[in-house]
């Protein structure tokens, strides 16, 4: 079979950086080929070399056989290179169409007006060739997700890109929109086109992929048919060493109510619910996960648990003590620690040290702070420590937040706030961002501080991840709780189903979420018969 695309020797070198050293690649045509490597392994910068958004410092890049020299992205596309990026480039208050279109609307009158009737032809004429159902007239901020992917793919299609990029393309999509993008990569190989994806999922490069490139590091580290390989030979690849990929959490034995949450309402700044009356208990030695598609009201949740954001009803309680509007200092200083979902914005000043980073939270407690004032020594022992333990790279405490990856921005983080000595942890996404390795790490130590009798809260956009650790789980979509499950009795596809808003018993009603809460949990009762039906 022809080569499609050949990538031979890429190099490129930024500032104090090698992002790709040497890489060659090669992807068949009418094939789909997997990206696979963690988040600063090279992958997105060897695939912006290829789309023309960086010119490479070594190496050449061909095409069917031809060298190219791109310099832009619009090379990249006139010469048959489409990119759908992670985050969508669409305009919410335009149709789809439009958006499709946009820039390259058939003309009528010489020129002189956009023939719409046309370019909505058009538009129904393409997606009727590649089997995708879009409504052409549509307005994008009406869609789901997993339609305004289509579009993307869609306005690819329609600039004649014969070669398609796709970035992350399932990070923000519930597990059947997945399969659904899957059928349509398989639509698109059949009829000629070419398909790379960028992805650190290892059972999704295995499920879509017939080929995978393997990068560490900016090298490329194997490629494989991905008919004949395992997760485990991916991870160790990915890795560089063996890595359990499985969790076992085992039975929980919980204790008494650490948090409770109680008809809470959060308003955005349109003055929306973006959490609309949501209820829990956590109790000590108990993971309850939270799952959702990005966007359904988590974080406002999540703000308004650890003190970022004011609730606008409803009354939290922590340890017994109603803390709806104590300061976040309280609640640390209470036992409450929060590993944010936004390192950059909520969880480190990127131009501090690591030392001084370490210290946040911290900076009026007694083991950092007697007396009030700061004891840098002990301080930088604290980081150091941090360091250490959690291998964070480099290993330099005066290095500043904004010198290190963001997986080892989060490392540090996740490590900061597991050594508070906490009652509850509030995790937000903890493995955003790292190594399969260091996944593996910080799921054991959740689940030691399980052991050890903290409450945890845990919310992820890795299914895998949330559905493995949590005792129970609660579904988020459109800031209420569709349900809260025994994730060990429900399947991915179930849960799917409601993420995309699908309630229990298919009759938009709703469930029995205290039969379900109870069900999962038979040892943990609600403290009063008032809260009995309210909270999961």
């Amino acid at each position: 079979m022809a080569s499609a695309v050949h990538l031979d020797g890429i190099t490129k070198r930024f500032p104090g950086v090698v992002a790709n050293d040497d890489v060659d690649l090669e992807v068949e045509r009418g094939t789909v080929h997997a990206l696979l490597g963690e988040n600063g392994a090279g992958k997105t910068t060897l695939m912006n070399v290829l789309y023309g958004l960086y010119e490479p410092t070594s190496g050449t890049v061909r095409l069917d056989g031809e060298p190219q020299a791109f310099r832009s992205p619009r090379d990249a596309i006139d010469a048959g290179i489409g990119m759908i990026h992670q985050h969508f480039m669409l305009v919410d208050p335009m149709t789809v169409t439009e958006n499709i279109t946009l820039g390259n609307e058939p003309r009528k009158w010489g020129g002189l007006a956009v023939d719409r009737a046309g370019a909505r032809e058009a538009v129904v004429d393409l997606a009727d060739r590649y089997g995708f159902d879009v409504d052409p007239d549509a307005r994008i901020e009406d869609v789901s997700v997993g339609e305004q992917q289509r579009v993307e793919i869609l306005k690819a299609l329609y600039r004649g890109a014969d070669t398609l990029i796709l970035d992350e393309p399932t990070a923000v999509l519930t597990p059947q929109e997945v399969e659904e993008l899957f059928d349509v990569l398989d639509e698109l190989t059949a009829q000629g086109k070419t398909i790379i994806f960028i992805t650190h999922k290892l059972g999704e490069a295995m499920r879509a992929a017939d080929e995978i490139t393997v990068l560490r590091d900016g090298k490329k580290v194997g490629a494989v048919d991905a008919n004949a390989t395992s997760q485990e030979e991916l991870a160790e690849l990915m890795v560089g060493r063996e890595v359990l990929l499985d969790v076992d959490h085992g039975a929980a034995e919980t204790g008494d109510v650490v948090a409770s949450v109680s008809d809470i309402v959060v308003e955005d700044d349109r003055g929306v619910r973006a959490v609309d009356g949501v209820s829990f208990d956590v109790r000590a030695g108990e993971v309850f996960g939270i799952a959702g598609v990005d966007g359904n009201g988590q974080s406002e949740l999540v703000e308004a648990v650890t003190g970022l954001q004011d609730a606008d009803a409803g009354e939290i309680r922590f340890l017994g003590e109603d803390v709806t509007t104590a300061s976040r200092r309280h609640r640390i200083d209470s036992g409450m620690a929060y590993i944010p979902e936004d390192r950059q914005e909520r969880g480190l000043v990127m131009e501090f040290d690591l030392v001084e980073n370490g210290l946040l939270g911290s900076q009026h407690g007694r083991e950092l702070a007697p007396n009030g004032r700061i004891n840098w020594d002990d301080t930088r022992d604290h980081a150091d420590a941090i360091i250490d333990e959690y291998d964070v790279r480099p290993p330099d405490a005066d290095a500043e937040a904004h010198s290190l990856s963001g997986g080892n921005q989060q490392k540090f983080i996740v490590g900061r706030e597991f050594e508070r000595d906490p009652e509850l942890v509030v995790a937000s996404h903890p493995t955003r961002g790292v190594d399969v390795g260091s996944i593996e790490f910080i799921h054991e130590r959740l689940l030691e501080l399980r052991e050890q009798g903290v409450a945890i809260v845990l919310v992820s956009s890795k299914l895998e991840e949330v559905q493995g650790l949590s005792d129970r789980l609660a579904v988020v979509y459109e800031g209420e709780f569709i349900d809260v499950v025994d994730p060990d009795e429900t399947t991915e596809e179930e849960l799917g189903l409601l993420m995309a808003g699908e309630r229990p018993g298919d009759d938009g009603g709703g469930g029995d979420p205290e039969a379900t809460t109870s069900e999962a949990e038979p040892n943990a009762a609600a403290d009063t018969d008032a809260a009995d039906g309210e909270r999961a």
